[in-house]
């Protein structure tokens, strides 16, 4: 009997033993665990904001769509021309093109460095009744004085049109208000597709014609 009492008390001893040894291998794997889900989330967190900080750069807003997926009107093809001529590709801006050459600002537009154009679309130009529109083509000095009051001379990134004023080459004063994807210009022209790259030129397409002050 005193044999067979002492082999249990020593085998429970050694079972009270190892169960702390048992205890601290399963935590230990369960932090190793834990910790490899974190290092996971981690290292996915920062490719979200690359990601983000990639598109920032894109072309953006509604109007985009309806630019041609190839070509020379497309956002890579008009990346590769000075801006007058990649508007030229563009079938949503041949009034505005046609009235460039009528005023004989492409050479002004193409030659010119590091510009912001604000392209209005040929709805924009639709807005204008007809009779007003031909009178403004048939005048030169004043079909000039309108689209030049469309350029200023710095590169604008959308940061700066969330509450921008600058100045055109028409002399005149451009401002801008917005965030996000939304941004109005002289508080009644919407940005339809905006941070268009062109050779030598930023494009904002708007679609309200920006009349300037007599």
């Amino acid at each position: 009997m005193n044999t067979r009492h002492l082999r249990r008390v020593a085998v429970a001893v050694s079972a009270a033993a190892l169960l702390p040894l048992a205890l601290t291998a399963c935590s230990g794997d369960s932090d190793t665990s834990s910790d490899a889900g974190a290092d996971k989330a981690a290292s996915s967190a920062p490719a979200k904001e690359t990601e983000s900080a990639a598109t920032m750069d894109e072309p953006f807003g509604p109007g985009c769509a309806s630019v041609p997926k190839e070509g020379a009107g497309s956002f890579k093809g008009m990346a590769q021309d000075p801006v007058a001529t990649a508007a030229s590709n563009n079938p949503a801006l041949s009034t505005l093109v046609a009235a460039v050459k009528q005023a004989g600002l492409v050479d002004t537009l193409n030659s010119a460095e590091n510009i912001t154009v604000f392209a209005p679309t040929n709805d924009a130009f639709a807005k204008i009744p007809k009779a007003d529109l031909d009178k403004l083509l048939a005048n030169k000095a004043e079909l000039t004085k309108v689209l030049t009051a469309h350029v200023v001379g710095e590169k604008l990134t959308p940061k700066q049109l969330e509450k921008g004023s600058f100045d055109t080459l028409a002399k005149t004063k451009l401002t801008t208000a917005g965030s996000g994807e939304e941004y109005t210009v002289n508080d009644s022209s919407k940005v339809v597709c905006g941070n268009v790259p062109t050779a030598n030129a930023t494009v904002y397409i708007v679609d309200t014609v920006l009349m300037p002050a007599a």
